[in-house]
């Protein structure tokens, strides 16, 4: 390989790695925050956040990786002109489509690990999160109840704080519930908390040597009891309670489908996620290339309106593949037609700019001034 070659790989592999890793920093940040705060609300439970998010950086490599290919290839033929090396470069016998070879070197090894994230590994990620997730969704109240942290069940209507116990033989400490029924509004505080099955298969959260308080909200009516004993009946979801989280499942497990079982079924829902496996990877190339006509810049002229051109490129091409994975999801366009519109349009746009700086312009005959003739 030639020390061009060899300079434009090193270089824009340098570029890649350090936009990969500042993003996939932003990304696992967000990422954290969200769970976090999901596993605050009681969303999810806090042992699984580090699973989930493993598992949702995995689904959002394919994009990162187009993104940081893009970003290093405009970066390097953006500086190699702004620091006037590509004047070497003209004057050693090397034109811009000279960088077309080195780009793929790097880019066609980025889209076969896109492809194989995208066609494999995504699938299975998703289906790992969706298990985490349900798994959670399926456990009982008092499973969801950990020591030092509010959580609430049944979409509110039970609200929990527990503190570490301090019996032998307790599961909980000091124990605080704030229950709306229909009517009354209680709350319970009770010393320390176990759990109890019954011979028939249900379960209580009993609670010890404690206070009971009811409240009929608009009324002065109030209640107050002392126990020893109180019993929470912890019953699991109901039916209409698991219907409806099959159906919320059943909503996200399409991106957690294997690609073979997505290639023999002939619905839009499938093609329209099919296509979106299939672009990513192909994405990728084309924005590569894409990327050395446009940081072809006049090193006169600012930066700024360069760089913010060829990001609104990125995002147009992004968007429009979005856009047609809608459609072909809703019927309105073909899978055929989908899957190639898109990247053909944008390969023809990659040529024609190509095509606009390699053009050498013929120079401009002087102009010649006449003069009046002699006396």
């Amino acid at each position: 390989m030639s020390l061009f070659k060899r300079s434009v790989v090193a270089e824009i592999s340098s570029h890649a790695g350090v936009v990969f890793s500042t993003l996939l920093i932003v990304w696992l940040s967000v990422l954290l925050v969200r769970l976090l705060g999901e596993a605050a609300n009681g969303t999810i439970g806090a042992d699984v956040v580090l699973g989930l998010a493993a598992f949702s950086s995995i689904t959002a490599l394919p994009v990162i990786l187009s993104v940081s290919l893009f970003i290093a290839v405009l970066t390097t033929v953006t500086r190699n002109f702004r620091e006037s090396e590509m004047v070497v470069w003209f004057a050693s016998g090397l034109s811009l489509k000279d960088w077309v070879r080195p780009v793929l070197r790097c880019a066609v090894p980025v889209a076969i690990v896109i492809a194989v994230l995208t066609l494999v590994a995504s699938p299975w990620a998703y289906r790992q999160i969706a298990e985490y997730r349900q798994r959670y969704e399926q456990r009982s109240d008092l499973s969801k109840v950990t020591a030092g942290q509010f959580i609430e069940t049944e979409d509110g209507a039970r609200v929990f704080f527990a503190e570490d116990p301090t019996k032998p033989g307790d599961q909980l400490g000091n124990v605080i519930a704030r229950v709306i029924e229909p009517d009354w509004l209680t709350v319970v505080s009770a010393d320390s908390a176990r759990v109890q099955t019954e011979p028939n298969g249900d379960r209580f959260l009993v609670l010890s040597q404690g206070h009971r308080y009811d409240l009929k909200p608009g009324t002065p009516e109030f209640r107050m009891f002392d126990f020893n004993r109180y019993g929470f009946r912890l019953e699991s979801k109901n039916d209409a309670g698991s219907i409806k989280v099959a159906r919320e499942m059943a909503e996200r497990q399409l991106k957690a489908r294997p690609t073979d079982q997505l290639i023999g079924d002939n619905t839009n829902n499938s093609r329209s996620q099919m296509m979106w496996r299939i672009s990513l990877p192909l994405a990728a190339l084309n924005l590569a290339l894409l990327a050395i006509p446009l940081g072809a810049v006049n090193p006169r002229l600012g930066r700024s309106g360069d760089v913010l051109i060829a990001g609104l490129v990125g995002l147009l091409y992004m968007n429009l593949i979005n856009l047609s994975r809608g459609w072909i999801g809703n019927g309105k366009l073909s899978f055929g037609l989908g899957v190639w519109l898109v990247h053909g349009v944008f390969s023809l746009l990659m040529m024609y700019m190509m095509w606009r700086k390699l053009r050498v312009k013929a120079p401009k005959p002087p102009k010649v001034e006449a003069r009046p003739a002699a006396s």
